[in-house]
């Protein structure tokens, strides 16, 4: 299982060469960054699923610091920002909106097409890849930006998507690897190959 989700993500390599992260070059040497464990892959990805459904910009050096910090799964966490992509921005954040609206004011807001939420949550440059060379400090400036020009429906639905899909991912995938391992305990058990199964030595 370990090599398989290791397949996926970018490699060490890679994001070392990332613009977004150089910054963080002196903190990137720390084991637990890319030491491929349950606790570690969890957080990693929740953490990447948070940032890439709370904002559309600055989504990997926010994620990357959040991975430093916590001592998360770097690559996991990088690649995990990737559920917003092309093909499912525009649903989740027209259905962000609507549960923003729904929650402040208790209705949906009719008035707002999907492609006006859009273009709002689009204003400003949108950090997608590592060809950006403005200073890092232009990504908080960018986030403040955008945050002001999307309104309030917006932020909250996408507060609520985004805390809820991070804790969802968390407890599916501790959920995952820990029925893995015990999946294979058992196998293990049944084909006798376990210590405390071991079959008795012939005399």
């Amino acid at each position: 299982m370990k090599a398989r989700v290791q397949s996926l993500l970018p490699s060490r390599e890679r994001l070392y060469r990332m613009r977004w992260l150089r910054w963080l070059a002196p903190h990137l040497n720390h084991p637990r960054l890319w030491h491929l464990n349950r606790k570690g892959l969890a957080l990693g990805v929740a953490l990447g699923v948070f940032f890439g459904l709370l904002i559309p910009v600055a989504q990997i050096p926010l994620s990357g610091t959040a991975a430093v910090l916590l001592r998360a799964h770097l690559p996991a966490a990088v690649a995990s920002t990737l559920v917003t992509n092309p093909v499912t921005f525009g649903p989740v954040y027209y259905g962000a909106y609507k549960l923003g609206a729904w929650v402040i004011n208790g209705t949906d807001d009719e008035a707002s097409t999907p492609e006006a939420v859009i273009l709002a949550a689009t204003q400003g440059p949108a950090v997608t890849d590592g060809a950006d060379d403005r200073p890092w400090w232009a990504w908080w400036r960018d986030l403040w930006t955008w945050l002001g020009s999307v309104g309030k429906p917006l932020v909250v639905g996408l507060a609520i998507v985004a805390t809820a899909g991070g804790i969802a991912v968390y407890v599916v995938i501790n959920a995952v690897w820990i029925g893995k391992v015990r999946l294979a305990r058992r196998r293990r058990r049944a084909r006798g190959l376990d210590g405390s199964r071991r079959p008795p030595v012939p005399r």
